[in-house]
Parts: C-alpha cells; sequence; structure tokens
C-alpha cells in the first residue's frame, strides 16, 4: 500500500472505479501518437446519439512541468500547465480556458506520510475558494471538501468523507451534497490472481428519502481482457469486456438494459483507444 491518505478524491475511488469506470452508452474513438521531440497528440471524438463531439490534446513534457493543451469543435481553448515536485511531495496546477475568462484557476496539491492538501482559487476579482484536506494514514482516514464564493459569501460546496482501508478491503462513507447525500461504498478484492473483486454502494439522498443501491463486479478472463457487471435497484443492468490487444491500446464494448422494461432496446457502447 502507498504511504498516506492520499487527496479527498481517494475517498472511495476504488468502489467508483469498480462501479462506473469505462462503462460507456456511446461510441469513442481516441488516437495518441507520439513525435521524435516527445510532445505528445490525442485525437478524440465521441459520438452521443446524434451529436458528434471531438477534440484534439497535445502534450509536452519538459523535466518537471507538463503543458497540456486541448482544443474542442466549438473552438474552445483548454490549457493546463503541471509542475510536479517542486518541492518533495507538492504539486501546482494552473488551468483556463479560451474565450471563458473567468475560467482561470490555480490549484496546490500537497501529499504527506500522515495529509493530503489540495486548495484552489479563481484568477478572478471575486473567486471561487476550494479547499480540501484529508488526516490519516493509508487505513484509515478522514477529510472534507468545501468551496466558498467570495461575491456572494456563500459556501457552495461541504462534504465530508472517512475512508478505511485493510489489505484487500476498502470502505468509505460521504456525506454530499451540504449533507443531504450519504454514500456508503464497499470494495473487496477476491482474488488479486484473475483481479477478481466486488463492490456495492448505496447512497441515501435525505430530502427525498430515496435510495440507490449498486452492486458490481469484475474478473480477468486472462492477462488482457477484464469483464465487469453492474446492478441497481432500479433495474438497469450494464456489463463491458474491455481488452488490452497491444499495449496500453484499448478496446472496450459495453452494454445496458432496462430490465423493467426489457421491450427496449439495449443501449450499447464502443470504444477503442489506440496508443503507440
Amino acid at each position: 500500500m502507498a504511504k498516506g491518505p492520499g487527496l479527498y478524491s481517494d475517498i472511495g475511488k476504488k468502489a467508483r472505479d469498480l462501479l462506473f469506470k469505462d462503462y460507456n452508452t456511446d461510441q469513442k474513438f481516441t488516437l495518441t501518437t507520439y513525435s521524435p521531440n516527445g510532445v505528445s497528440i490525442t485525437t478524440s471524438s465521441t459520438k452521443k446519439g446524434e451529436v458528434f463531439v471531438a477534440d484534439v490534446n497535445t502534450q509536452l513534457k519538459h523535466k518537471n512541468v507538463t503543458t497540456d493543451v486541448k482544443v474542442d469543435t466549438a473552438s474552445n481553448l483548454f490549457t493546463t500547465i503541471t509542475v510536479n515536485e517542486a518541492a518533495p511531495g507538492l504539486k501546482t496546477i494552473l488551468s483556463f480556458r479560451v474565450p471563458e475568462q473567468r475560467s482561470g484557476k490555480v490549484e496546490v496539491q500537497y501529499l504527506h506520510d500522515y495529509a493530503g492538501v489540495s486548495a484552489s482559487v479563481g484568477l478572478t476579482a471575486n473567486p471561487i475558494v476550494n479547499l480540501s484536506g484529508v488526516i490519516g494514514t493509508n487505513v484509515i482516514a478522514l477529510g472534507h471538501d468545501l468551496s466558498y464564493d467570495t461575491k456572494t459569501g456563500e459556501l457552495t460546496k461541504f462534504n465530508a468523507g472517512l475512508n478505511f482501508t485493510k489489505d484487500d478491503l476498502v470502505a468509505s462513507l460521504v456525506l454530499n451534497e451540504k449533507g443531504n447525500v450519504l454514500n456508503a461504498s464497499y470494495y473487496h478484492v477476491v482474488n488479486p490472481f484473475t483481479k477478481t473483486a466486488v463492490g456495492a454502494e448505496v447512497a441515501h439522498r435525505f430530502s427525498t428519502k430515496e435510495n440507490t443501491l449498486t452492486l458490481g463486479t469484475q474478473h480477468a478472463l486472462d492477462p488482457l481482457t477484464t469483464v465487469k457487471a453492474r446492478f441497481n435497484n432500479f433495474g438497469k443492468a450494464s456489463a463491458l469486456i474491455q481488452h488490452e490487444w497491444r499495449p496500453k491500446s484499448l478496446l472496450t464494448i459495453s452494454a445496458e438494459v432496462d430490465t423493467k422494461a426489457i421491450e427496449k432496446s439495449a443501449k450499447v457502447g464502443l470504444s477503442l483507444a489506440l496508443k503507440p
């Protein structure tokens, strides 16, 4: 296990990845190429129903500085500059979008053996300030995530979470939406050799007294092929198969069906990511 509790975004991440990552009902194609001077160019296109979106991302790494520039079909320009290890455990991220003038943001992340802190502030006259922090160890961690709008003087976000990790088991409890939603998740590695794992998440919304239960599992058929499946209490069942047909190149086929409306056709998604 890695040292330290990590960042707030790591709380419950194992279960979220098992239950929701790589499930897709769209058609997506991604191609990455590398130039001799170390520049990587990634072209991505996605078809969502009748809507087609695409973007081109260029990444340049020089020593501990990584620059990402992305252009999408709406002519938006996204730029992110990341400085890793300017000091031990410290990462600085500058991001902005053109032509959106209020999108500029500076974020600082710091990882310690017993704490993880992330702070960001918008580059505007009345910015939104975000601060998240985690204290603990790689076994148990307690954290919070809050945002404050200096223009309105309101606390726009306040979340809190608890994470417990023991060998092949991870359990977490997270309070979201200013205390309106309680998420409890569980992740357990059944067999590390076949990457077999099971997971579950229960979300309770206090305002409507609605509960959402999602169960999922994954299993590696061979070192290059993984299957996943999930089911929730609303009758939605999903499955996917992902094959790494060459290093870092993935083909993923996923499907979703509503078991309470079986007469409707299943939604099928295809994702192809190619890297040299």
